[in-house]
């Protein structure tokens, strides 16, 4: 197929809404974090925008998207971008620059390992978090990436569907998360002395930016400019709404709204809705919304 402009421009913007999701992220673990270690929580999140934007390019794409290996990872011919062009790829997103398609994977590669480092702030040596995600994205994230969007991946082939990442963005950084969180231990300190967040307006500040790039995460997913697309977004934004509202009401029973838990609830719904947001209807965000933000 030839290339069609219109949605070539929306994978770009989407790429970039995508990409913004990171610093997003470090104003929203910043601001959770003590005043101590508010740039070194920041900082995290840029180190690997930088980290993983070049190791994407030079191997991890491939090892993603490359040429089926036992239905378990990619092949090398797209190591160092060779074979991906202008031209639309002949398997992945016929419509747009194979390009495209390659730097819009590379954003969601990010935020994944990005996303891992809320359960490891203040507890970790900047340098080993800088080895884990050099390793992570390679030994983790490229094969599961390839088992479910990969051509030939084994759980794409089982018919796991997966829109825009729960399973390859959020259940796997989490479980990844959760195991560092046991190898690593309590905070030095805790549970005895006082942890309160820094700066709760910078954690609504970075929730407010993963909201505004979750529309190219989720939306941008369909890969196309269309109705899939419109679907997505809709979706997910009545998700995030229903979450962030029934958070604000159940602490309003329980003592009082906080502007920490609206926020937190609204991500929530992002998250929960992520999966789902281009197999069901618009109007099924706001019962996943509610059921999520309770659930949590």
């Amino acid at each position: 197929m030839a290339i069609n402009t219109g949605d070539t421009a929306w994978i770009l913007v989407s790429s970039a809404m995508v990409l913004l999701m990171t610093p997003g992220l470090a104003f929203f673990y910043g601001g959770m974090a003590r005043r101590k270690n508010l740039l070194s929580t920041i900082m995290m999140s840029f180190a690997i925008m930088g980290l993983i934007g070049v190791l994407w390019a030079l191997w991890g794409y491939s090892l993603s998207f490359g040429s089926d290996i036992g239905g378990f990872i990619g092949g090398l011919n797209f190591l160092g971008l060779i074979n991906v062009g202008m031209g639309p790829s002949d398997i992945y997103a016929s419509t747009v620059p194979h390009l495209a398609f390659m730097t819009f994977q590379g954003m969601f590669a990010v935020i994944t390992v990005a996303l891992i480092t809320g359960a490891v702030v203040e507890r970790i040596k900047f340098s080993a978090l800088m080895l884990f995600s050099a390793l992570w994205v390679t030994v983790v994230y490229a094969p599961v990436c390839h088992w479910v969007w990969g051509n030939g991946g084994w759980l794409g082939s089982l018919g796991v569907l997966d829109f825009a990442g729960g399973a390859v963005v959020h259940i796997n950084a989490g479980v990844s998360a959760l195991a560092l969180v046991l190898l690593l231990g309590r905070r030095k300190g805790f549970p005895g002395d006082i942890m309160e967040p820094n700066n709760i307006p910078m954690v609504a500040l970075g929730a407010g930016l993963l909201w505004f790039g979750w529309f190219g995460f989720n939306a941008g997913s369909a890969l196309a400019a269309d109705g899939l697309a419109a679907n997505a977004f809709v979706a997910t934004n009545l998700s995030a709404a229903a979450a962030g509202f029934t958070w604000m009401v159940l602490g309003w029973i329980n003592r009082r709204p906080s502007l920490l838990g609206t926020v937190t609830g609204a991500v929530a719904g992002l998250v929960a809705i992520t999966p789902a947001a281009g197999f069901v209807p618009p109007i099924a965000g706001i019962p996943i919304g509610v059921f999520v933000a309770i659930v949590c």
